[in-house]
């Protein structure tokens, strides 16, 4: 079955005008000025979007898609992530992590909970690894993992500057990186290093350490939570002037903010003035990991959950700041889907996948498609996950 999207104002990420869109068997097929298409002799769903914005489908970096957490005992581990959490926030493309928790959560329940995702429409990929040093893998092998298991696409959320991480060295970081390194490049994959990046001691110091006395360069990493503070804004802001990539987390946390925490528009906002390129910065969700509050003494002191839906919040609220579209659209989207090595994601153009969001006046998803299937149409989810209750 053919679909074409008429009368969208397209954007892919760049502003095109009004375009029709016509995608197939999860692949666009053509993209052409208004009703220069003909498919009259075909089987064609067709929808006029009536000028509404056609973006590509939302990519998030770092989502914890079969729970996390756990820091206040076995009762606050969190519910794994359900289908329409991320479709209906217009989310076409996850990638799962494992966090604190490496023992009652496990890479294999990962891998199975990404599978299951992506039999029920999602494209979903995996890190290897989880907050822990020596890093726990699902073959032995962290170049292993990359080459033979297709959804590994890089290691993570390995911790730094906190107190729940390994405390590892800048050289046993260096051999991480050196082993995703070579995967990335044997596979044909991103081979990145997520960093889970703490309050603690030395922010950002030991990326720079790694990079400045070995060959690994410091695209390698992708540092996450750098809007945890403003110190450690000010340390991103360099790391990306210096070549880096910084990620900010679009959930939020109450206590936090009301404390050292910044939201991700203000900082995306800070970075930009400071001259970071737009093309340096991203966005997740941290979506179903548990965001703990701890006292001095590191006692904790509150949780609350991270929701997927946060990105597509926080992209409305960017351009509600004044953002352009589609500046919104490449630290949501297209820059993530470049640093982790996802070539047909991000972008909306012939031989891409066919994942798109057509928004409604208020910027919300109005319908959404996945590899070309529609996942949710009028605003209202077409397919749920196996157990969701509708």
């Amino acid at each position: 079955m053919l679909t074409l999207i008429r009368n969208a104002n397209l954007f892919t990420p760049a502003p095109v005008g009004i375009r029709d869109v016509l995608f197939s068997n999860g692949g666009i097929i053509a993209i052409a000025s208004p009703g220069s298409l003909s498919v009259s002799s075909l089987p064609c769903d067709e929808l006029d979007a009536n000028g509404r914005a056609l973006i590509p489908g939302l990519v998030d970096p770092l989502v914890h898609i079969s729970g996390g957490g756990g820091e206040g005992g076995f009762h606050t581990r969190t519910p794994e992530m359900q289908l329409t959490e991320a479709t209906l926030a217009g989310v076409t493309t996850v990638v799962g992590a494992l966090g604190t928790d490496a023992v009652s959560r496990c890479l294999e329940d990962l891998l199975a909970k990404a599978q299951a995702l992506s039999n029920e429409g999602l494209t979903t990929y995996i890190y290897t690894g989880s907050y822990e040093y020596p890093v726990k893998t699902l073959t032995g092998d962290i170049t292993r993992d990359m080459m033979l298991i297709d959804k590994v696409i890089g290691v993570g959320e390995i911790a730094i500057a906190d107190h729940r991480g390994s405390q590892l060295s800048a050289p046993e970081l260096a051999r991480v990186a050196s082993q995703a390194r070579v995967g990335g490049m044997l596979s044909g994959k991103g081979g990145v290093v997520f960093v889970h990046v703490g309050d603690g001691k030395g922010g950002l110091d030991i990326l720079s350490d790694v990079a400045s006395t070995t060959d690994i360069p410091l695209s390698q990493f992708y540092p996450t939570h750098i809007n945890r503070s403003q110190a450690l804004l000010e340390q991103g802001v360099a790391f990306a002037l210096a070549g880096g990539v910084i990620d900010f987390t679009a959930s939020e946390n109450s206590a936090t903010l009301n404390s050292d925490e910044i939201s991700a528009i203000d900082a995306v906002k800070h970075a930009l003035a400071a001259g970071v390129p737009v093309s340096h910065i991203t966005l997740s969700s941290d979506g179903n990991a548990s965001l703990p509050v701890f006292d001095a003494d590191g006692r904790l002191t509150g949780l609350e959950v991270g929701r997927v839906g946060s990105l597509a919040q926080v992209f409305r609220g960017l351009i509600g700041e004044g953002i352009a579209m589609d500046d919104a659209i490449a630290m949501t989207s297209t820059n993530a889907a470049r640093i982790l090595g996802l070539a047909t994601k991000g972008a909306i153009s012939e031989g891409k996948d066919a994942d798109l969001v057509l928004l409604n006046d208020q910027l919300k998803p109005d319908f959404v498609w996945c590899r070309g299937k529609t996942m949710v149409a009028n605003g209202q989810p077409l397919v749920r996950g196996t157990f969701e209750i509708a």
